[in-house]
């Protein structure tokens, strides 16, 4: 059963930095293409940024040269590194996990099929 915990969430000044993880079971995160996506409350999820099983890796512009997406096989877990936050990254962050080994034409949520709990990230201004 593929499970996903995400953790590493909380509160940050603007400008800040969090790194989240996501920790897999069931699979190994190796052989998946990975994402990370958020929602804000009254807002559509949205993805953030997606790896492939090969290292390719997709960002939405929004977060492009702020936040870093990667593998820690050794660990098969699914890394964030979220660098400059701003008060309009604050959401909650989801992990997700697509049975697919390359990325899809579009970074939407649709191609996923599993999903963690997701963690909070709030940046204060």
């Amino acid at each position: 059963q593929v499970q996903l915990a995400e953790s590493g969430g909380g509160s940050v000044q603007a400008g800040g930095s969090l790194r989240l993880s996501c920790a897999a079971s069931g699979y190994t995160v190796s052989t998946y293409s990975m994402g990370w996506f958020r929602q804000a409350p009254g807002k559509e999820r949205e993805g953030v940024a997606e790896i492939s099983k090969f290292g390719s890796t997709r960002y939405a512009d929004s977060v492009k040269g702020r936040f870093t997406i990667s593998k820690d096989n050794a660990k098969n877990t699914l890394i964030l590194q979220m660098n400059s936050l701003k008060p309009e990254d604050s959401a909650m962050y989801y992990c997700a996990a697509d049975p697919y080994y390359e990325l899809r034409a579009t970074m939407t949520q649709e191609w996923y099929t599993y999903w963690g709990q997701g963690t909070q990230v709030t940046v204060s201004s």
